[in-house]
C-alpha cells in the first residue's frame, strides 16, 4: 500500500539555478543529490524534488508544509523573516492574523512563496495525544 512509503514533495520551477539560490541560500537546504535536470533536498525524514517545468508556479494552493514543534516556531519564523521572506495572508474563517502569522486554536502558521510562486507553509505540529 502507498501509505507504507515516504512521499517526496515535488516542486516545479522555471530556473533550477535561481531555485537553488532560494532553497539553499534562503531556506538553508543542502542538496541530497541530483535528479534529471533538477535537485533533491533532504528535509527531515523525506526529500523534496525541485525540477524544471513549463508549469512552474501554476499551483495556487500550498505545495509543501513543514511541521515544527511549537517551541521552535518563533525561531523558524524569525529566521525566515531575516532571510527576506514576506509572508502571505488570506481570508479564512476562524483564522486570526498578526504580523503575517496565522493563529487558529493552538495552531500557528505562515505561508510564503518561492521565486516561481510555489507556496510553502511552516506550521506548529500537532501536540501528541496524552495517554
Amino acid at each position: 500500500m502507498l501509505s507504507e512509503f515516504t512521499p517526496v514533495p515535488t516542486l516545479a520551477v522555471r530556473n533550477v539555478e535561481q531555485a537553488r539560490t532560494f532553497y539553499e541560500g534562503v531556506l538553508g537546504f543542502t542538496p541530497a543529490g541530483d535528479a534529471p535536470d533538477g535537485v533533491m533536498y533532504r528535509a527531515g525524514a523525506s526529500q523534496i524534488l525541485v525540477y524544471p517545468s513549463a508549469y512552474a508556479g501554476s499551483n495556487k494552493a500550498t505545495a509543501v508544509s513543514f511541521q515544527v514543534p511549537a517551541g521552535a516556531f518563533d525561531a523558524e519564523v524569525a529566521a525566515l523573516r531575516e532571510s527576506g521572506l514576506v509572508f502571505q495572508t488570506f481570508e479564512m474563517a476562524e483564522m486570526a492574523w498578526e504580523d503575517g502569522v496565522a493563529t487558529m486554536g493552538e495552531m500557528r502558521a505562515v505561508w510564503f512563496a518561492d521565486p516561481d510562486g510555489n507556496i510553502l507553509n511552516v506550521e506548529t505540529s500537532p501536540e501528541p495525544a496524552s495517554a
